[in-house]
């Protein structure tokens, strides 16, 4: 951590309305963006006012502090005073404990859009610039994948053996999860990826920061003042396009005891780290059915009043990770993905989102998402399953393979790619 971490600057910082809603994504111009965009509502911005990357056991709570002295130093004119006015941190946390980078970024220009209502924010000695719509962003040319068939039979051995750790007692379920690599023939247009994403998935949170873009249908916690919500999402099945078979897929899920009790193991553990900040905790006694492009998810909602301070980094830490992304008990789970998964998750499966001055914010799971290569030429995917004692291989590979679908179909690899089958 650098001098400049540890006394952040004094910025000033000013939110307007804007007489009129905005298109997010039409406006972001051209270079690294920045965005957290669900249908029309979220925020986008770019530029940098102010950076920090923490590592480590404590990286949350070294997000927090950095944040909340730039907070309380900086000069602040906010005539919106709504969630995401003012002042805004965008965030991007490692899975692991271990030495990869996390990152809080304070960009230079922020525009946020709620329930129609649309505002600018400009922060450093930024001036306020003209909003107009950005040319449209030029794809990547000729997209493809680069795994073997390999690949499909070292991952369902994993699975093999995690299936076997759950038997043999001790751990309920874990979640492995396995990469790929996607090459472009020209440099990615994060923008690009960001409105196919959109476009497709406008029931998930669509995000950009610093090179991790995706399309989360999992929201790790949401701060509106003293309101908290989390969804909770275990247990998926792949669409079919025949509505028909689709239907019977959809209630075979709503049935599935194996993806019941995995979903449940999730539920529980949002369930207790919650409980630790809120009262009037409420928890659904069953899941309802959330339906995407690719899949559909048992998804439950679990609410509560927030009992003290903690700003939305401060819950995401809390409830970091949960049983849908590692598995339960967790410390045990983390210890066999350490062992048989194989790969540096990096950001993949962390929180992602974004803060404000009050600690109002949203951060979801990286799911369904992909981290740029330093040339902007490829992007490393990841999936990942929650493996229980009724999981098969063959299962489990068809189930991710549904997940990776979301962002091979975004940078164009879907049609290109050597089939891999399941073995």
């Amino acid at each position: 951590m650098s001098v400049r971490d540890l006394f952040p600057p004094r910025l000033a910082v000013s939110t307007e309305t804007l007489p009129e809603p905005i298109d997010l994504l039409d406006v972001i111009p051209a270079g690294p963006a920045l965005a957290w965009v669900r249908a029309d509502d979220g925020l986008v911005a770019w530029g940098e006012a102010a950076r920090i990357e923490v590592t480590g056991q404590e990286r949350f709570s070294r997000a927090h502090r950095w944040w909340s002295q730039l907070v309380d130093a900086a000069r602040i004119t906010d005539g919106v005073a709504v969630p995401g006015s003012g002042p805004v941190a965008f965030g991007s946390f490692t899975f692991a404990d271990g030495p990869g980078s996390s990152v809080l970024i304070v960009p230079s220009v922020v525009v946020g859009r709620h329930h129609g209502k649309s505002w600018i924010t400009t922060i450093g000695n930024q001036d306020r610039p003209e909003l107009v719509r950005q040319p449209a962003p030029i794809g990547h040319g000729r997209a493809h994948e680069d795994a073997g068939p390999e690949a499909a039979r070292e991952w369902q051995d994993a699975v093999s053996k995690a299936v076997g750790r759950v038997t043999d007692g001790g751990l309920d379920k874990v979640v492995l999860a396995r990469e790929t690599v996607i090459r472009t023939e020209r440099r990615i247009d994060p923008r690009y990826v960001l409105n196919r994403l959109a476009a497709a998935y406008p029931e998930c949170w669509t995000f950009s920061v610093d090179g991790l873009i995706g399309a989360t249908p999992e929201l790790l916690v949401r701060r509106t003042g003293d309101a908290v919500v989390s969804r909770v999402l275990a247990g998926t099945v792949q669409r079919n396009a025949d509505s028909s078979t689709d239907g019977r897929l959809a209630r075979a899920l709503m049935r599935s005891d194996k993806d019941l009790v995995e979903h449940l193991y999730a539920v529980e553990s949002v369930a207790a780290a919650l409980a630790r900040h809120c009262t009037d905790l409420k928890v659904p006694a069953s899941p309802s059915l959330l339906q995407l492009a690719n899949v559909q998810h048992l998804a439950t909602d679990v609410s509560g009043l927030l009992a003290d301070d903690s700003s939305a980094i401060a819950l995401a830490a809390a409830l970091h990770p949960t049983a849908a992304v590692c598995g339960t008990p967790t410390e045990r789970a983390a210890s066999v993905i350490g062992e048989l998964e194989g790969i540096d998750r990096g950001r993949y499966a962390g929180p992602v989102g974004w803060v404000d001055a009050n600690g109002d914010g949203e951060f979801g799971i990286a799911l369904r998402c992909g981290e740029m290569g330093p040339t902007q030429t490829s992007m490393r995917l990841l999936a990942g399953c929650g493996i229980v004692a009724g999981s098969t291989p063959s299962g489990e590979w068809a189930e991710s393979e549904a997940k990776l679908s979301a962002m091979r179909t975004a940078l164009g690899a879907d049609a290109t790619r050597e089939t891999q089958t399941a073995v």
